[in-house]
């Protein structure tokens, strides 16, 4: 069965409350309560949903908004982006490629010496893959 192709009951199974919520219905974690801290480790954070790696430790970086953010994805074909007009606004919208997982949103707002972009990552749909 493709990863896209589970249904709700089976997600509901797989995944916490919460991470139910964010992933599979667009929710958005409260700022300030994911234990994705800024530190010095290599590794890399994959998709909660299917395992899918999704961004590496070293382009994180503390916006100070709340969740955890990153100038960029793990590659092009990691995360995929879609107009969101939710909410009374226009963001861009960054899911996991491989479930379809709700991630967070992109701005440009980014450290302007790296690529300029904020992908702010709700901490509960990520699973950390220190280095060894």
């Amino acid at each position: 069965m493709a990863k896209r192709d589970i249904t709700p009951e089976q997600w509901r199974e797989k995944l916490t409350a919460e991470q139910y919520r964010v992933t599979r219905e667009k929710g958005t974690e409260r700022p300030f309560t994911s234990d994705c801290g800024v530190d010095d480790s290599q590794g890399i954070y994959h998709c909660i949903c299917c395992g899918a790696p999704l961004f590496e430790n070293e382009h994180k970086f503390d916006a100070g908004c709340g969740w955890p953010s990153f100038d960029r994805p793990l590659g092009r074909q990691s995360v995929e982006e879609h107009s969101d007009t939710s909410h009374g606004m226009t963001r861009t919208e960054v899911v996991c490629t491989q479930c379809d997982a709700h991630l967070g949103h992109v701005f440009p707002d980014g450290p302007p010496d790296t690529t300029g972009q904020r992908y702010c990552i709700n901490g509960v749909a990520l699973d950390y893959h220190p280095d060894e």
